[in-house]
This record gives C-alpha cells, sequence and structure tokens, in this order.
C-alpha cells in the first residue's frame, strides 16, 4: 500500500471517528489574558488544569532545577481564576514527584498521577509512577506506586468508567544515542490495578503521550518523539484499542496536550521548536495550534514564553479556552495562566 493510500485512509478515519472539524471551519485564536499565578517554589513546572466542583485546580512540580532534588507537587485553588491559593504540597522522601496530571474518577474523586524520580545528584538511578486520590483537594492518600519500574505513566483519561494511559518505557537521558524506547498502552477500573492492552507501534523515542476519545468512541493519541526526525505523532483507534493508525505530524512536540470544542475543532498545547537554537533551549516558546485534517499542526498563537516552558493544561469553559503553563521569559521559572477566544469563520 502506498504512502498516499495510507494517508487518505487516515483522513477518512480521524473525519469518521469525529476528530476532524467541518472543512469550511477556520480558527483564529484570541489571547485574551496572561497572568503570573505561581511563583514561590525555585523552579515551577509541569502543570495540569482542572475544573472540578466549580472551582479551577492547578497543580505543577516545585524543586530545585529541572532535573534532579526532591521534586514536590503543589496544587493551587481558585473560585475565579484570578485569586489562587494552595491547598496541598505533596512530597515522598527522596524521591523526585514530577509532571503531575488530573483526572476525575467514575466515583467523582480527584486523581492525581505522577512520576516518581530517584536521583544521585543529576544522575537518575531508579523511576516508577504514582497515583494519589482527593475528596476534596486538600487532603489526599500518600504516593501509591503504579505499574512497574520504568514504566511512566504520563497522563490519565477516564472513558466509559475506564482510565486510560499511554505509559512509556525509557532507558538513558533524551540527549544521547542508545536503545529504543517503548510505549505501551494501559487501562485501569480504579486507577491502581493496571493491565496490558496493546504495545504501540511508535519507533523514535515514543514518550510524553496523551489520550483523548472522539465522540464514537475511537481513542487519539498525540506522542512525543525524541529520536529520527523527533516529529510528533497522531493516532487513532477504535474499540477495544488495538488496532493504531498513525500519522506523522509536522511540529516536535513538548508536553503535549489536546482538547476537542464543542464546535467538534481539536485544539494542541505544546512547546513549539520552530525557532529553537541549536544545542540549546533557546527560541523555543508555547504555543496553541489547531489539529490539522492530515495530523498537521496550524499554529494559532503564541504566549509569552521562552527558554525552559510548555506544559499546558486545558479546559474549555463558558466559551474560553483557559491554559496553565510554565515558562522562564521573565527569569525564575513560573507558572502562567492564559484565556483564549476561539473564533471560527467560515
Amino acid at each position: 500500500m502506498n504512502t498516499n493510500r495510507i494517508g487518505m485512509l487516515f483522513l477518512a478515519a480521524m473525519a469518521t471517528a469525529g476528530l476532524l472539524p467541518p472543512a469550511h471551519a477556520a480558527m483564529k485564536a484570541e489571547i485574551v489574558e496572561v497572568k503570573k499565578i505561581w511563583d514561590a517554589g525555585q523552579h515551577n513546572a509541569f502543570t495540569d488544569l482542572v475544573r472540578w466542583h466549580d472551582r479551577w485546580w492547578c497543580t505543577f512540580r516545585e524543586s530545585d532545577a529541572h532535573v534532579g532534588g526532591d521534586g514536590a507537587i503543589r496544587i493551587l485553588t481558585s473560585i475565579d481564576g484570578e485569586r489562587w491559593e494552595s491547598t496541598a504540597r505533596l512530597t515522598e522522601q527522596g524521591v523526585d514527584l514530577r509532571d503531575p496530571k488530573f483526572s476525575v474518577t467514575p466515583a467523582g474523586k480527584l486523581m492525581l498521577n505522577c512520576g516518581g524520580s530517584i536521583y544521585v545528584g543529576t544522575t537518575l538511578k531508579g523511576k516508577q509512577s504514582r497515583v494519589m486520590f482527593s475528596e476534596d483537594g486538600r487532603h489526599w492518600t500518600a504516593p501509591q506506586r503504579i505499574l512497574h519500574e520504568g514504566e511512566w505513566c504520563w497522563r490519565v483519561t477516564w472513558h466509559d468508567g475506564v482510565a486510560y494511559a499511554a505509559v512509556y518505557r525509557s532507558t538513558g537521558s533524551s540527549s544521547t544515542p542508545g536503545p529504543e524506547w517503548g510505549l505501551v498502552l494501559y487501562r485501569s477500573r480504579d486507577g491502581v490495578a493496571w493491565e496490558l492492552v496493546k504495545e504501540m507501534e511508535v519507533k523514535g523515542r515514543p514518550n510524553e503521550t496523551t489520550l483523548r476519545f472522539a465522540p464514537n468512541g475511537d481513542m487519539i493519541a498525540m506522542v512525543r518523539r525524541e529520536a529520527a526526525d523527533t516529529m510528533g505523532y497522531i493516532g487513532r483507534a477504535p474499540p477495544p484499542y488495538t488496532q493504531w493508525t498513525w500519522q506523522a505530524s509536522n511540529h516536535r512536540l513538548g508536553g503535549p496536550n489536546f482538547i476537542r470544542l464543542p464546535s467538534g475543532v481539536w485544539l494542541a498545547g505544546t512547546r513549539d521548536y520552530a525557532n529553537l537554537k541549536q544545542g540549546t533551549k533557546a527560541g523555543a516558546k508555547t504555543m496553541l495550534a489547531e489539529l490539522e485534517k492530515d495530523g498537521r499542526l496550524e499554529r494559532l498563537a503564541t504566549f509569552p514564553s521562552g527558554g525552559d516552558n510548555s506544559y499546558p493544561g486545558l479546559v474549555w469553559h463558558d466559551g474560553l479556552l483557559w491554559m496553565s503553563y510554565y515558562s522562564s521569559h521573565e527569569g525564575k521559572t513560573s507558572i502562567y495562566l492564559a484565556k483564549i477566544r476561539i473564533q471560527e469563520r467560515e
């Protein structure tokens, strides 16, 4: 089967799944407001955002630097998105907790998954994923290990009472040559006990992956890759999520997240490497893009950002897209909240 034929089949499947907006729709994004909401930690990074119990909840990691140290998970809350208060600081002795992500269980509890790394200085010695649960956002269960040593559950997404996660298995540093990494789809009924669904056939050191669901139940995956051409991958699978179709994106991804709007349009937030200077983080920005028909990202907005940045949380609420992210463009790596108005035109 030739490449054009594969691409046509992928587009047809995406349209059937409700992944694609109507062909005439074109998007514009207006950044209504961007404000810093937290900078109390030495290094504040890797955000997520959720609307739960009629309040905003934002989570991120606090530590001394991007890598190493005993990272803590900070939880903030706000009624209106203007005034924020800290409700919890979650720690585990001798462990760097990082990459926190929210989800809401079928029982209505707020669930937080994160990774737990063991460092000696800045040398990684071990890692395993954790989960925590809360009924009020203020009192949390102790970090509980899940999956296996070396497996990183980056984000959990619930669908029809089942939790799903694309878990990556990596060895060595992302910046040094080495063996291929694995990406594995798991599912769980309680967020604690997980079972294998499928080894996902993505090469190029796949890692950070967000899963979402189309209206017909198809699963959509957005995957960061660290090797080969480093371009992101967009995948789709119908239930039971064992047969995948993949399409390369036109963008390298960092902290990828995406969301389906009520109109059917899909928007993605990620790090934009378009102006990255070779061998540095200089030039990287945080962007919002529309997910196009062929898996490409069409940039809609670039946010005040620079250096170490990205990892957005995305929530659609009251006709606006709300987005948390982190950035170091003002010197200190801090947490920001943006409000974006999305406009469609014929």
